[in-house]
């Protein structure tokens, strides 16, 4: 049976098995208010890591605009999460789907459903990926990026259970990388822009700050989500909540019983205006 045409079950099923308009984890609109632009933490000179999940976002993107509708729509009901292949097994089985299958737990956080899904992210991820890669090694960043997505799956899972909406986006993983850097440089200056009708204001805002007004902004959008669901719009609240917080606690046991950083930095300056200058390393040449 195909799966795509197996989810739109009759009303007489038990539970309206309706496939849904995707729910990206963070579509570019309300639900980013406050826009960085840079930040001044130390950045890995190098931040492989960064530009390689970007480049792998962009690449999956790409590959899925090719698709044509019918094969679209067979990948997001395989690869996307929907919550209630794992709480209605019988029925995501009748549907074609294995309730088994945990991959699209990772999965969906490498799909976007839409060119400002994706940009937006993917800015995200290029202001505050590369110093959490300079701070936990690449290694150490890429655990928290994938780690940082399967606790913002799981808990999405956890508060919309019986959810039949395709969730996708990189957003939940971002959420990871927010709270790392906020715990890690709490006193770093995020250099924001505020929209003040149509006029932009640079505000530097410390970024412990920064993260606590987007956090607030999450839990005060989710709660209100939980309490009205026939009013929620297709963001995944929760999941940006779960990330959130993963990427705190990832970040607080590590810069209090982890290493020092030995991947070489380049370092923001307010001198010279926006020049950035390399700042090398003595062991440079080992890295």
């Amino acid at each position: 049976m195909d799966p795509a045409a197996a989810l739109d079950r009759p009303a007489s099923a038990s539970r309206s098995w309706i496939l849904r308009k995707p729910r990206g984890k963070a579509r570019a609109r309300r639900e980013k208010p406050l826009f960085p632009l840079i930040d001044t933490a130390p950045r890995a000179a190098r931040p492989l890591i960064t530009l390689g999940l970007i480049a792998a976002n962009t690449l999956v993107f790409l590959w899925m605009l090719s698709l044509p509708p019918r094969a679209l729509q067979s990948v997001l009901v395989h690869a996307a999460l929907i919550p209630a292949r794992y709480t209605e097994p019988e029925l995501a089985r009748a549907a074609g789907l294995d309730p088994s299958n945990w991959w699209p737990l990772l999965t969906n956080a490498f799909m976007h459903g839409g060119w400002l899904h994706l940009i937006s992210n993917m800015w995200f991820l290029w202001i505050f990926g590369p110093a959490m890669e300079a701070r936990f090694t690449r290694l150490g960043f890429f655990v928290l990026y994938i780690a940082g997505a399967l606790a913002a799956s799981v808990v999405h899972l956890a508060t919309h259970p019986e959810s039949t909406e395709p969730v996708l986006g990189a957003s939940g993983a971002i959420a990871a990388v927010i709270g790392a850097h906020a715990v890690t440089y709490p006193a770093a200056r995020v250099i924001t822009i505020i929209l003040l009708v149509f006029i932009p204001l640079f505000v530097p805002i410390p970024a412990v700050l920064f993260a606590l007004i987007w956090f607030a902004l999450q839990l005060f959008q989710g709660t209100i989500e939980l309490m009205t669901p026939n009013l929620a719009g297709g963001v995944a609240w929760w999941a940006h909540i779960g990330g959130f917080a993963f990427g705190a606690l990832f970040a607080f046991i590590v810069t209090r019983f982890g290493g020092p950083p030995r991947v070489a930095t380049t370092t923001y300056t307010s001198r010279g205006s926006w020049r950035v200058p390399n700042a090398r390393t003595r062991d440079w040449d080992r890295l």
